[in-house]
């Protein structure tokens, strides 16, 4: 098992750590990639498990409200797309020797799925609100990242998704 920290979030991934990675915390990523043509974002979380490159980002707005401007769907898919090529790029070119056997086996995985990890007030008051419709960022997220998966998962806490294996607490 292996427990990542995330703001006030703990996932416990079944898996060893070498499964498992923050990749927007890799060297490669904030030395090399992150200032690639004006920038480029980051989703928090990969994990591979079998033929399968999870993308996880998570939000969690029970403390502090969203102060972005741009869409959440937007957010999330420019990350997805961002984290894509830089996982292609460090197969190549990290300088980490473990950042890059992690990028090469995880562009060897056949299935890209794409979770947004989303928490809100579970009392919604006029300081912190619940903002977001899951199921309609869901829709959005479809509708932008089809092409890399037509299925994104949101979720959060108390969801009851069966077909992830990690637990957040």
């Amino acid at each position: 098992m292996t427990d990542l920290a995330e703001g006030n979030l703990v996932f416990n991934f079944p898996c060893i750590p070498d499964e498992v990675t923050k990749y927007d915390e890799w060297s490669f990523y904030r030395n090399q990639f992150s200032n690639l043509a004006n920038g480029t974002k980051a989703v928090d979380f990969i994990f591979l498990e079998q033929d399968i490159c999870w993308l996880i980002e998570v939000k969690d707005y029970r403390v502090n409200c969203r102060t972005k401007l741009i869409d959440l769907a937007d957010e999330i898919s420019i990350k997805v797309k961002d984290t894509i090529a830089g996982l292609f790029t460090a197969k190549i070119n990290a300088n980490d020797l473990s950042e890059k056997q992690f990028a090469q086996i995880a562009n060897q995985k056949s299935k890209i799925r794409v979770v947004l990890h989303l928490e809100q007030p579970e009392k919604p008051s006029k300081l912190f609100p619940r903002i977001f419709d899951e199921a309609n960022i869901e829709t959005k997220l479809k509708s932008k990242i089809k092409a890399i998966d037509p299925h994104p998962i949101v979720m959060n806490k108390s969801s009851n998704k069966t077909f992830v294996r990690w637990r957040v607490h």
